[in-house]
């Protein structure tokens, strides 16, 4: 959408930034209001934007990440100066990290003021998270700067806050405009080719090897490339893996064997360590991708990408580059792979069925009483939600074991967890029950990142959202208690008992129910069914014996 759009003549500068705004085809704005933002969003909102107001600035930011993850789109949210600034570095550093485009309106202190008790010089902590900030100290080019901002979120995957001083704000603009959204300065040039010689070192490399692996990433699925990287797999009798953030996308292959990292299933580790070349496409190789180069270590590299980093994470990323769009890219070597390629027997009936049929993880644990081994809790949820339905999974030891769902679509799994922060799943839950609001949102968590932020189940009860919260609840920080013991240190630190995270559901609005058996879930879920509208919460009792082959190779187990 191209169409220019007036604004009035002498408008408040918060109303001609709201008109710019929605003119970007912003749809939701989560916030947190306070004298910095205030004015504006409530002109935003008339304009139709709906309002998700958080209780937390923190939660505001990770509410929009996961909005634009799962919608494509811009993710917007708002904060005020100062302390509402501050509280936002951890989830803005997280979108950074995870390459997420938002536009984060915030307050400044007023310029005229002689003090201001919410004075902060906030331009280094923003850039210090990696994010852009844009100081808008110009009535003239206040507009202008939106535009920028929105121009660069998209064009580089990158957040943006733009800081707006309370006083300009409320400030007439000096003239009528016209404003111009930032996607009609976006060059249209169509997708990327791969050069020739590139392609024909590509073709080589695939043809002089043995055991291919191909792994794709969220590159490939924006890129429409999803079956052209399955039928270069097949030509070349590869396997095929994915990173984590599109995990599912080749669980119909019979050759599909999972996340490439380290949340590798038991049979993918042992391929991946096996291969001889690595083809990513649309994959950033980076230290998450090969487990700290733990896998892939006797294979060539390959990386298909628009914009291949030599560099990554420390350590060369490929050993050849082949610049291109994904579908591009896939498409040029098929074009030029020989038809009569030789598979040397990497792929087998027996292979397939390892694949199919073994554990994710395959360590016996002793049972605990009343509780539930995670990877238990996990088949259960997995057996009695459909496989349609949305799945956001949080951070934490916790994380390993939803990964390992099989048969969900990338487009149903939203997973953020690159910088390694807890405290996230709730918002996130909330970020794509607002951008899909025709779907119920099944968030799995932990309890220690849920009571980070637990008061946004008030929020949820507020905007009436539609989740099933499960919380495996080991009553402590999983990962660090696995560490502290292998250390030989107190988990005093650590440990906080179980609670009754149901009741606390309760008590803020929703419904609660505690389970610590597998047999629990199948009524559990016909009973969320039949309750209709409204959000739940599963206080689900884990044991906490249980490591992630993750944690038992950081234990050095």
């Amino acid at each position: 959408m191209n169409s220019i759009t007036s604004i009035n003549a002498n408008p408040t500068a918060y109303r001609a930034l709201a008109d710019a705004f929605k003119a970007e085809e912003t749809e939701a704005l989560f916030a947190l209001l306070g004298d910095g933002n205030m004015h504006w969003a409530a002109s935003l909102t008339s304009l139709g934007v709906r309002g998700v107001y958080a209780r937390h600035e923190h939660a505001a930011c990770a509410m929009a990440t996961m909005y634009a993850r799962r919608t494509g789109k811009v993710g917007v949210a708002s904060v005020t100066c100062g302390p509402g600034l501050t509280q936002i570095m951890t989830a803005l550093a997280t979108a950074v990290q995870a390459r997420v485009p938002l536009v984060i309106f915030a307050g400044e202190s007023p310029l005229d003021a002689a003090f201001y008790n919410q004075h902060i010089d906030q331009r280094p902590l923003v850039v210090a998270t990696g994010a852009h900030y844009i100081a808008v100290h110009s009535l003239k080019r206040m507009t202008d700067c939106v535009r920028e901002a929105f121009f660069k979120a998209r064009t580089e995957q990158i957040p943006v806050v733009l800081g707006v001083p309370l006083d300009l704000q409320k400030q007439a603009m000096p003239a009528k405009t016209q404003y111009l959204p930032s996607s009609a300065s976006i060059p249209n040039v169509g997708r990327m080719v791969p050069n020739d010689a590139d392609v024909d070192r590509v073709v080589e490399a695939i043809r002089s090897s043995q055991r291919p692996v191909l792994v794709a990433g969220l590159g490939a699925l924006q890129a429409g490339a999803v079956a052209d990287c399955e039928a270069l797999a097949d030509a070349c009798g590869a396997m095929l893996a994915t990173t984590l953030p599109v995990r599912g996308m080749f669980d119909h292959h019979p050759f599909g064997i999972g996340i490439s990292g380290g949340y590798a299933r038991e049979a993918g580790r042992r391929l991946m360590q096996e291969a001889d070349l690595l083809i990513a496409v649309g994959a950033s190789l980076a230290h998450f991708t090969t487990d700290g180069a733990k896998l892939y270590g006797k294979a060539r590299k390959i990386q298909i990408e628009t914009r291949p980093l030599g560099l990554k994470h420390g350590r060369q990323a490929a050993d050849i580059f082949l610049q291109a769009d994904a579908r591009e890219g896939v498409r040029a070597i098929l074009d030029r792979l020989p038809k009569d390629i030789a598979h040397h027997g990497w792929r087998s009936d027996a292979v397939a069925r390892e694949i199919s049929g073994g554990p994710a993880d395959g360590a016996v644990f002793p049972a605990q009483p009343d509780l539930i081994d995670p990877r238990d809790a996990v088949a259960a949820i997995d057996r009695v939600v459909p496989k349609d339905w949305e799945i956001v999974n949080s951070s934490g030891h916790c994380a390993y074991f939803a990964a390992q769902m099989r048969g969900r679509r990338p487009e149903n799994f939203g997973v953020i967890r690159d910088f390694g922060a807890i405290g996230n799943g709730l918002s996130y839950a909330i970020g794509a029950a607002v951008g899909k609001p025709e779907r119920t949102i099944v968030l799995i968590e932990g309890d220690g990142s849920l009571l980070m932020h637990a008061q946004e189940l008030e929020t949820v009860r507020r905007h009436g959202l539609k989740l099933l919260i499960c919380i495996l609840n080991d009553g402590a920080y999983g990962s660090e208690i696995h560490k502290m013991h292998a250390d030989g240190i107190s988990d005093e630190g650590g440990t906080f008992g179980r609670g009754d995270l149901a009741a606390i559901a309760r008590g803020f609005g929703l419904r609660g129910r505690t389970l610590n058996s597998p047999e629990q879930f199948d009524q559990a879920f016909l009973d969320f069914q039949s309750a209709g509208a409204g959000a739940e919460l599963w206080d689900i009792h884990i044991a906490d014996n249980v490591t992630t082959p993750v944690m038992r190779a950081h234990m050095g187990h």
